[in-house]
């Protein structure tokens, strides 16, 4: 039996709810915060509970820039996943706005979840957000992820010291890349939202418009591809859109950088490393879509980029004024 779905790996949790019934049970609908250090695995957390991609993953911190909403569904409960940007202490404009982001995601939803990598443990950025947690006015749960690297006795003695810094309603313990422990996370919150009608249609599962995360996904092509070698500044936007009389998606979308070097970088050696990345983002596009993509990459620098209000905006980021 995983680890996650012993009783004795729960020492600090609440006292168990009934099973959600279905015929019982009015709709619920709510907003979930996953917030946490850099590389915590929100965004794989996220993918997981919804059933499907809607937010990137890399190995490369701050990632994820702006909220990203992710909807999952369990009997009559809607649970809108929000996955902020990883919190760390800032110290660029583009790190102070994603900050303040992620903040802002977890006063504004119902429900906190307060993801911790387990093999790490309670290091200086999670205290730092332990230190601010209490300044969040709604129930927080504690999941503590990548469960299957480390000893069992260690990840006991890591709940009892996170629950004795802050009160948290219950504790969960996952593993959100094999998915282990990650049903009993989704049942709590879907007996934890509030009542009240569904949010969103049935059938959607993010409030990002598909250009946006088609952009997203090359993003996160992008930087799997170059990690070691490109900034995290640079961006990805769709330009155009269009759906071919025979079923396909032509989609173009350009790449923008800082500097003529990191342009080199993208391109490769004869257009090998930007053939790789499109070949890649292509593949998981065509699977999102269900339909054949014609991807079409252009790679344009565009200095200063991150002190333009205007591309703060597109990202769904504030622009700090210091």
């Amino acid at each position: 039996m995983p680890l996650a779905d012993t009783p004795e790996t729960r020492p600090v949790e609440a006292a168990e709810a009934d099973p959600v019934t279905v015929a019982e049970s009015p709709t619920r609908a709510g907003f979930v915060a996953l917030i946490g250090a850099p590389n915590a695995g929100k965004s794989t957390l996220l993918n997981c509970l919804v059933g499907s991609k809607v937010s990137i993953v890399t190995h490369k911190v701050q990632t994820t820039r702006s909220l990203v909403r992710g909807i999952a569904l369990l009997g009559t409960s809607q649970v809108i996943f929000v996955d902020t940007p990883g919190i760390f202490r800032p110290r660029r404009r583009l790190d102070r706005a994603m900050v303040t982001t992620a903040w802002g995601g977890a006063h504004d939803a119902d429900l906190v979840a307060v993801l911790v990598d387990a093999k790490k443990g309670l290091d200086d950025e999670v205290l730092t957000i332990f230190e601010k947690i209490g300044e969040v006015r709604h129930p927080k749960i504690l999941i503590l992820n990548k469960i299957d690297l480390i000893k069992r006795d260690t990840l006991l003695a890591l709940a009892a010291e996170a629950n004795a810094k802050v009160a948290f309603e219950r504790t969960f313990m996952v593993s959100a890349t094999s998915g282990s422990g990650v049903s009993d996370v989704m049942d709590w919150f879907a007996r934890e939202v509030p009542p009240g009608p569904w949010l969103y249609p049935e059938d959607q599962i993010s409030d990002l418009p598909m250009r946006g995360l088609a952009a997203e996904i090359t993003r996160e092509k992008l930087f799997l591809r170059v990690h070691d070698e490109l900034p995290y500044e640079s961006t990805v936007e769709t330009e155009q859109w269009k759906e071919m009389k025979d079923g396909s998606v032509r989609i173009e979308q350009t790449i923008y950088v800082a500097r003529d070097s990191q342009k080199r970088i993208i391109l490769g050696a004869k257009g090998e490393t930007i053939k790789a990345i499109s070949m890649a983002s292509r593949k998981d596009l065509a699977e999102l879509l269900d339909h054949p993509v014609h991807l079409f990459l252009f790679v344009k620098v565009r200095e200063s980029w991150s002190d333009d209000p205007e591309r703060y905006r597109e990202m769904g980021l504030d622009f700090p004024t210091k």
